[in-house]
């Protein structure tokens, strides 16, 4: 269960590029500094060394370390421990066994067959606090070639890994985090994508390119009617949640969720 509640728009820095961890700080609400597949093998120890000179904020940064079968995890494990950095990202998270062993708190990143098997064991383990997933990797795993078609939407067991990985971190009650979108200039495609986490309970998508994060934010804060109405309902209701009638519409108790859950996006993204 996770008691971290950071907002929505979140961010790969590469962590060979110290240089850019402020920019990527100033815009978004976390920054994820990317030990794997940003950082080219032959510059990983390189990249590891820069992270050491970062003026961290640590309840805002997340490091991504390279997988528990990677000669380079048990240097990635030991330097965010140097680091003081309490949150990890576990790239091809696939057993409950290799993230019970960090002593960090864990963000999953589920991109393999074995993970996606494992998802709901993963995000059962007592120190995982969020969930991501990737459809590239997972893909090419699997054997495939390409994980959207050609218009842009995603194939059918991308679509099937993102929601039974929104499911499993919402059972468990974790952070749950969309897939990146690679195609930086297709802003109207981002936007769509994002609209669609909001409304299926995404708690927030990860950017790749400062550009993106005013995008992902947008989608996520309510407007001032959507607050509006909020407020009244639960005005209206008070303690008493059970069937009632409001402006013309029955309402219950998934509505009064919506309700609340609309005030904390609003709070999450400054929009109170």
């Amino acid at each position: 269960m996770s008691e971290w509640t950071p907002g929505p728009a979140w961010i790969f820095c590469p962590a060979d590029r110290p240089d850019r961890y402020a920019k990527a700080s100033a815009v978004a609400d976390v920054v994820i500094l990317d030990l794997e597949d940003a950082v080219a093998p032959a510059a990983k120890a390189g990249a590891r060394e820069a992270l050491r000179g970062l003026d961290l904020d640590p309840d805002r940064t997340v490091i991504r370390i390279n997988d528990a079968s990677s000669p380079e995890h048990a240097a990635d494990v030991a330097l965010v421990a140097e680091l003081g950095v309490r949150r990890v990202m576990l790239a091809k998270s696939e057993t409950p066994e290799s993230v019970a062993v960090l002593d960090h708190d864990v963000v999953l990143l589920i991109e393999t067959p074995l993970g996606l098997e494992n998802v709901g064991a993963l995000a059962a383990t007592e120190n995982v606090v969020g969930l991501m997933w990737g459809a590239d990797d997972l893909v090419a795993g699997l054997g495939g070639t390409a994980s959207r078609k050609a218009d842009g939407g995603y194939r059918d067991i991308a679509r099937f890994a993102r929601s039974r990985c929104l499911v499993a971190a919402k059972a468990h009650g974790l952070l749950a985090l969309d897939a990146v979108y690679m195609d930086i200039p297709d802003t109207h495609g981002l936007a769509a994508e994002t609209e669609d986490a909001v409304a299926v309970g995404f708690d927030a998508k990860v950017a790749i390119h400062p550009s993106q994060v005013a995008v992902i934010r947008s989608l996520y804060t309510p407007d001032a009617h959507q607050v509006a109405w909020a407020r009244r309902l639960l005005d209206h209701v008070g303690d008493d949640r059970g069937v009632a009638t409001f402006e013309g519409r029955m309402v219950d108790g998934p509505i009064y969720a919506q309700a609340e859950r609309l005030l904390r996006r609003a709070a999450a993204t400054g929009a109170l």
